[in-house]
């Protein structure tokens, strides 16, 4: 066992692999046969990359971002109305609002041009996102930290604290802020109006905190200091504001995002052909409108992937069929973004044979804000009676809790989207011809 050695094979350990390649210097990675990124991280064009395809791709990932709010106004399609209507109710009415729809609808990125075309109006505009443990004393003392002294009535604007910098939260007590502490020192803003953004008010899960904004928006009116909230959330916010305080209704404004219609949709998608130099087919533009359902965030998803489709042919027109793939790549990702459960009771309404009802549910939940009403599925009774045997059968669905007419909501909201999805890949399969209504071919008759 001990006797003369015999040569062995090659050593391939990990630490020897490694002291060889350390050894050759470093070395490039060919796969050639890999994904690449398209783009640079600098958004320039690669040496070497078809020059024409690499612009428009570039150009397309910010004209089209379904992940992210829009926050250039000129690609803000529609929604001139409500914007216009936003405007006049905070400069004209001089309310308080609450802007609320499902997400998804376009209410962050309504909330960002306001803000812009507030700044441009020389209003101070305060923006901030609502967190689930928000609370009155620190949200407001983060405010007024961005708050300069020059606004303040009692320092002139050559005095030592403002030119140092000082803000309004300099002033405030060390001790917990109070709403009454809060409109003492707004009360002191002079030269200016303030317009405080609450975005997503719907993930404020402290009743102190939700409460105390309502206490604020009374305080604010009665003693008519400049400043308004623009508060966007769902529509339970506005009825929860006014539950704590019903004497606000008549300073508060509640405007509901809706969707979008297929014109607005097809100016979007213009929108994007003018910022790209993709050229959208009318057979593919129609489409686009049909499955979105009026929702700008899947019209918006739906556009880029059948933009990106068509880029990787070497196309620059966006055909009927990138589209057809853009369906198929939105609902398989979407199929990711719901939970194990969902996926499990979505085939057991299948199995079960109810698809037919329980896609007419999600159809009129996107039509109608997310929310379902007896009204919706057939009438006050038959509706009523469907919605308990689908809690009670699957619990996709639960009740909003204090709704005056027993509405429902999916309890995963992006289950109704993809139950969409899957429908507008069913009715497409193997189809040549290229005009269809999608929404026209759900099997129940939505009212």
């Amino acid at each position: 066992m001990f006797g003369k050695s015999t040569p062995s094979e090659p050593d391939d350990s990990p630490v020897d692999m490694l002291e060889a390649l350390d050894a050759k210097g470093p070395a490039t990675v060919k796969g050639d046969d890999l994904p690449h990124f398209q783009g640079d991280a600098s958004d320039l064009v690669r040496p070497g990359e078809p020059g024409k395809f690499a612009r428009i791709r570039t150009r397309l990932r910010t004209a089209c971002t379904p992940s992210r709010p829009i926050k250039n106004p000129a690609m803000l399609a529609g929604r001139r109305d409500i914007l216009r209507t936003l405007v006049r109710s905070i400069e004209d009415q001089q309310f308080h609002v609450v802007v609320y729809g499902e997400r998804g609808i376009g209410k962050t990125s309504l909330m960002h041009i306001l803000a812009q075309i507030a700044t441009e109006a020389h209003y101070l505009v305060r923006y901030a996102s609502c967190s689930e443990d928000a609370s009155t004393s620190e949200f407001f003392r983060a405010i007024f930290a961005d708050i300069p002294l020059l606004y303040h009535k009692d320092y002139l604007p050559t005095s030592e604290q403002v030119e140092e910098g000082f803000s309004f939260a300099d002033l405030l007590p060390e001790s917990t802020l109070s709403v009454p502490v809060i409109s003492d020192a707004f009360s002191k803003l002079n030269g200016t109006r303030l317009l405080i953004i609450l975005d997503e008010f719907d993930r404020a899960n402290q009743h102190e905190f939700r409460r105390g904004i309502a206490e604020l928006v009374k305080n604010l009116s009665d003693r008519s200091i400049g400043v308004q909230l623009v508060i966007a959330g769902v529509a339970s916010n506005l009825t929860q504001l006014i539950e704590y305080i019903p004497s606000i209704r008549r300073n508060i404004r509640g405007l509901e995002v809706p969707n979008m219609s297929d014109e607005e949709v097809a100016d979007m998608i213009q929108r994007v052909e003018g910022a790209s130099g993709l050229t959208y087919h009318q057979e593919a533009l129609q489409l686009i409108c049909e499955a979105a359902f009026g929702l700008p965030y899947l019209a918006s998803l739906l556009g880029q992937h059948a933009g990106l489709t068509a880029l990787d042919r070497a196309a620059s027109e966006v055909e009927w069929e990138d589209v057809c793939k853009a369906i198929d790549i939105a609902a398989a990702e979407m199929r990711y973004r719901i939970s194990a459960k969902a996926i499990y009771q979505m085939h057991k309404v299948r199995s079960v044979g109810d698809r037919d009802s329980v896609l007419a549910a999600a159809c009129a939940a996107l039509r109608h804000g997310g929310r379902l009403v007896p009204e919706h599925l057939g009438g006050p009774v038959e509706g009523a009676e469907k919605l308990i045997r689908f809690r009670q059968s699957y619990g996709l669905i639960e009740p909003v809790e204090g709704d005056p007419v027993g509405a429902y909501v999916f309890e995963e909201e992006g289950f109704p989207v993809l139950l969409w999805l899957q429908f507008c890949q069913m009715m497409l399969a193997g189809r040549s011809e290229k005009s269809i209504s999608l929404r026209r071919m759900i099997p129940i008759r939505l009212d």
